[in-house]
């Protein structure tokens, strides 16, 4: 298996890289010094969130990276993905976050779940960024309890009446297309969920409260209400009571897209900082020549090389079809959590200077934090790596 290592290339390192992945290394980088490093700092402090960025995004290809080129996608596979997800973070967190949303969430679930027909209507659009996509999983009062959902479907005529309510959903307000999964069974029993595709405008369907949040600010999240949404069946995504087994496999592929934007964050803030070490005097030497500052950056550089190899890893396995559910959880697990590490440590180089707005790391630090909750928080990645180590003892 050849890993392709954006840590090996910075690195100036000999890995083989894939000329697909330097493709999208070198459209994501020109992209993210011409459009999100002029105004990264803007968009975060007035939370704007850059919708007309996504459509530019859109027009390289990058909000539909593995879709097939006949919907209008890309047609590449999880490795550029990743390159794309990393190259991005490293400039601007929160635009990341928002590409990897589109891409593996809402246009991910229409793609390896949807009806030919589905597929045809909506990831043409989707995959272009003339749409905007958003994905209604997690409710107030249920989170990682997500079988325990209290939004509601109930067969209704030719269709189905949605009643509830969503909340932390990225793109609530601005999106065209949603895919929201709502209970159709008892509450924690085995396929009691499916999934539908509603349309922005439909009659009962509102965007709430956006959020302000610690990081993470140009990403646009709010909650999302459904009163008495009426859809018809042929917006129903695959069988009914399938839609929480869905979900699982459509996180699967985000929890590598987390460790992908874990690892851009982290990054971002380790180049800052190494930058800083070389060019910031102390005691009459660069701080770099300190060993206390040179041990960290060399923590920080191993660190991020074994996160890289798990998302990697994954990515691999997901692109031959194989399982890659605990694979994805340790990608995940390991790069938002080493990526917190990562980032604090940066910080700490920077001194007083880190925290204030007139350098990078101190949004780094706000940033990375989310990559440990969104898509499962830690506790949940390690429950589902437990999980598949004992299936095989029936445990």
């Amino acid at each position: 298996m050849k890993v392709p290592s954006v840590a090996a290339e910075a690195e100036g390192l000999s890995l083989e890289v894939p000329e697909s992945v330097r493709q999208v290394q070198e459209i994501c980088r020109s992209f993210a010094q011409q459009y999100l490093r002029p105004q990264v700092r803007l968009l975060d402090e007035t939370q704007t969130f850059p919708k007309d960025l996504l459509q530019e995004a859109g027009k390289l290809g990058l909000m539909g990276i593995f879709i097939p080129q006949e919907y209008g996608g890309a047609g590449l596979g999880y490795y550029e993905y990743v390159a794309a997800i990393i190259e991005l973070a490293k400039v601007d967190g929160a635009f990341a976050l928002s590409v990897a949303a589109h891409n593996s969430l809402c246009t991910g679930h229409i793609y390896y779940h949807g009806t030919p027909e589905q597929k045809a209507k909506y990831l043409p659009k989707l995959a272009t960024g003339e749409w905007l996509g958003a994905w209604a999983l997690t409710e107030p009062n249920t989170g990682s309890d997500a079988s325990n959902m209290d939004t509601i479907a109930i067969p209704e005529g030719h269709g189905w009446r949605l009643s509830g309510q969503k909340n932390f959903i990225t793109h609530a307000i601005s999106a065209e297309v949603y895919v929201v999964v709502a209970r159709t069974g008892e509450r924690r029993t085995s396929r009691n969920a499916t999934a539908f595709i509603l349309e922005k405008g439909t009659p009962g369907l509102t965007p709430g409260k956006k959020e302000d949040k610690l990081g993470m600010r140009a990403s646009e999240t709010a909650w999302l209400g459904l009163d008495n949404v009426w859809v018809p069946d042929s917006q129903r995504i695959g069988p009914v009571g399938e839609g929480f087994h869905q979900a699982m496999q459509v996180l699967d592929g985000g929890r590598i897209s987390i460790g992908a934007l874990a690892i851009g964050i982290a990054r971002g803030a380790y180049e800052a900082a190494l930058a800083y070490a070389q060019t910031r005097h102390q005691f009459g030497r660069p701080l770099i020549e300190h060993q206390a500052i040179a041990f960290k950056l060399a923590d920080m550089a191993m660190e991020l090389a074994a996160a890289e190899a798990l998302v990697y890893q994954a990515a691999y396995l997901k692109n031959r079809g194989q399982p890659v559910t605990r694979h994805a959880a340790m990608a995940k697990y390991y790069a938002s959590e080493i990526g917190v590490k990562i980032c604090n440590e940066a910080l700490q180089i920077f001194g007083g200077y880190g925290y204030i707005k007139d350098y990078p790391v101190e949004k780094f630090y706000r940033d990375i934090k989310l990559c440990t909750i969104g898509e499962g928080t830690s506790e949940i990645q390690q429950l589902v790596i437990a999980r598949d180590l004992l299936r095989p003892f029936g445990l």
